[in-house]
């Protein structure tokens, strides 16, 4: 058995594998965004350009994610979640928030915007990884278990609603729940917790004309093709016409202002239109392997923490991946979250790349 606290080889497939989604993110947003670019911003590639921005800055928090050994992460997650709390409070204050669409999610700092709820989740994950490892046997209890868990969970769950952004919350609050069941937590109090959760749903839904419609167009997509189902009917028009080898690269029809959030969460239509079936095929191909590799290093990783860790980064990433798949290939309601590594936005990027560098560190102690 090899030594816990010494370092070894990475995981060379699971950083071949990080690269060719960021690789592929650059590449269809080369082909997504000009249109877009062009008519907001006058340029043809602003978009790309602060994307690739985006990539520069998060190589730099993947290198030291990658050198810096995991444990320090374990006494700065407490002080990150705190500093994520006040920028998650900054986002919703006026005289500092963006507001956007209704929505209160980014820090408005000029030439740049941050949105905060990217960072609350790393943070949260890595606070709940340290929280775990620290309960151990305790995790299965009522008192010393579920009731901190679903205290912690509410907390930051008032954050996301009051920034309107339930689809984040819902992929923080679906990996955070199977991270607390690896944990140690008991089959019956994840049964509770989904229950609460699915009751949220239907609150949140409720209370949100848009959301009610939403799910409406879930059931009967063809019931409005021009309203509420437009985005879903032109993502799986996109979808379809790349048939089975694509239209090509840079070919997609859609994309020219038929189809909305063509650089964000409909990203994916975009590029099964231009790489057809077998492409996008490859693309989840990709996820599911940084899926299999991440639970690789977790279940070998030496202790509680590295194994927590590395369980709660490889959920975050791929549960919001495969959601905002099954989303706009109308297998889930529209979420409107961005697709992992592949969507436009610096902060979620930075953050991706940040938190997989502690994954593949993790990797080199595995056992």
């Amino acid at each position: 058995m090899r030594n816990a606290h010494r370092a070894y080889k990475p995981d060379y497939m699971l950083l071949t594998v990080t690269g060719l989604l960021v690789l592929a993110g650059l590449l269809i947003m080369a082909s997504a965004s000009p249109v877009l670019s062009s008519n907001k911003f006058g340029q043809a590639y602003y978009f790309l350009t602060r994307q690739t921005l985006g990539v520069g800055i998060g190589a730099v928090c993947f290198v030291v994610g990658y050198f810096a050994p995991y444990k320090i992460w374990r006494k700065l997650m407490l002080p990150f979640l705190i500093l994520s709390s006040v920028l998650m409070v900054l986002a919703i204050l006026p005289s500092t928030g963006l507001k956007l669409k209704g929505a209160s999610r980014w820090i408005d700092l000029g030439p740049i915007t941050v949105q905060p709820a990217e960072f609350m989740k790393i943070a949260f994950i890595g606070y709940l990884a340290v929280w775990l490892a620290n309960r151990k046997r305790e995790v299965a209890k009522f008192k010393t278990g579920f009731l901190p868990f679903l205290v912690m969970m509410g907390f930051v769950s008032i954050f996301f609603i009051l920034q309107k952004d339930i689809g984040t919350l819902g992929v923080l609050a679906i990996s955070s729940l199977l991270l607390f069941f690896i944990g140690g937590a008991r089959i019956h109090q994840v049964a509770i917790l989904i229950v609460v959760g699915l009751l949220a749903v239907g609150l949140f839904a409720y209370l949100e004309p848009y959301r009610v419609d939403r799910l409406k167009v879930f059931l009967n997509p063809g019931s409005d093709k021009q309203g509420a189902g437009y985005q879903i009917t032109q993502a799986l028009i996109a979808i379809g016409s790349g048939g089975p080898f694509g239209r090509g690269f840079g070919l997609s029809q859609q994309k020219f202002r038929y189809l909305p959030e063509a650089t964000g969460d409909s990203i994916f239509a975009v590029f099964g239109e231009e790489f057809g079936f077998i492409g996008s095929v490859a693309l989840m191909a990709m996820f599911v392997l940084f899926f299999w590799r991440g639970f690789r290093t977790a279940i070998r990783a030496p202790d509680p923490f590295g194994r927590n860790l590395a369980a709660g980064v490889t959920l975050l990433i791929t549960t919001q991946a495969f959601i905002n798949i099954a989303a706009i290939t109308g297998l889930l309601p529209l979420t409107g979250i961005p697709l992992s590594f592949i969507s436009y936005g610096s902060s979620a990027l930075i953050t991706n790349l940040a938190a997989t560098g502690i994954l593949l560190n993790i990797s080199k102690y595995a056992r």
